[in-house]
């Protein structure tokens, strides 16, 4: 049964018949059978059934509920023996959002000097992407946005206060200026993020606290972009301060903290409410919520961002 919920979840992922099999390192046929055997078993359809793959019925919709559960149950069943004779490993499934994804070396960090044996994944969501995902067990955990379009159905660790800064060219600011008004970026050439991406609805939204509306001249999906941009001398950017801990400082580049509003937005890791935890996902969320972490997060971004400020 384990093996055919596996092969369900594939189909699920993949959308695919053949994908799915080979995700599964079996034979098309072999999997299309299991799914038959599964239908057959539980007396109802799960695939609707076509030339192609279309879709999952709405009693296989129910399936893939209770699948997700059990193999993510039996997931952390694995885990908790496996801690029990050898000791605490595995693989562990990260997401971030692509504005987090500098803290996240800095909690692996920690994580690996306490447990050297597990195996970490990171990749790059959207928060929309996250709760899907952290939902249907496809995510052990993941960092993002905790106070600005929150999750829902998760525990929380802060980590860090996300600080918002106009990248800009320096000769498109007069000599001198230490910060700039939300109002007065929005007259200058910008590249954003895509509005599919939190940082940009979350600048959007600083826009309308300051009365003004912008029509981004660039948009993009990579927060990489917003620094190129700048250097390049094509436009500012609105940039979350965590980039500027990637990025060197440029002698035509300066990074000025947006004011009026002042924002700053908690990130954290986040992790589905739900019992038990699986032990991988606990031992990550007591490394997030050890007390000198967070400090240490704080001290390396005011390490990376002062060389902006001179």
């Amino acid at each position: 049964m384990f093996r055919k919920f596996n092969y369900l979840l594939a189909l699920a992922r993949e959308q695919h018949f053949g994908r799915a099999a080979e995700a599964c390192h079996v034979s098309q046929p072999t999997l299309s059978n299991a799914i038959r055997q599964l239908e057959e078993e539980l007396r109802v359809p799960i695939v609707e059934r076509g030339q192609k793959f279309a879709g999952f019925t709405t009693e296989g919709l129910k399936v893939l509920e209770y699948a997700r559960r059990i193999v993510g149950e039996r997931d952390g069943m694995y885990q908790e023996l496996a801690a029990l004779t050898k000791g605490l490993s595995g693989h562990l499934r990260i997401g971030a959002i692509p504005t987090a994804l500098p803290v996240v070396p800095l909690l692996l960090a920690r994580f690996a000097e306490r447990y050297p044996h597990i195996q970490s994944s990171v990749v790059s969501l959207s928060s929309r992407d996250i709760q899907r995902d952290l939902d249907t067990f496809e995510l052990d955990a993941a960092v993002t946005y905790l106070d600005n379009e929150p999750l829902n159905n998760v525990r929380t660790a802060p980590l860090v206060s996300e600080r918002y800064f106009l990248l800009a060219p320096r000769t498109s600011l007069p000599e001198g200026t230490a910060s700039v008004r939300w109002a007065d970026a929005a007259d200058l050439p910008l590249c954003l993020l895509t509005p599919d991406m939190q940082n940009r609805r979350i600048a959007d939204a600083a826009f309308r606290m300051a009365d003004r509306k912008v029509t981004p001249l660039v948009e993009t999906n990579s927060i990489v972009t917003l620094y190129t941009i700048a250097r390049g001398g094509l436009g500012a950017s609105v940039v979350p301060s965590q980039l500027l801990t990637l990025v060197a400082p440029h002698p035509d580049v300066v990074a000025l903290p947006l004011v009026e509003p002042d924002l700053t937005y908690a990130v954290g890791l986040v992790y589905a409410d739900r019992e038990p935890i699986a032990p991988l996902t606990k031992a990550l969320a007591a490394v997030a919520g050890e007390k000198g972490l967070g400090d240490r997060i704080r001290a390396i971004t005011e390490d990376a961002l002062a060389p902006w400020r001179r």
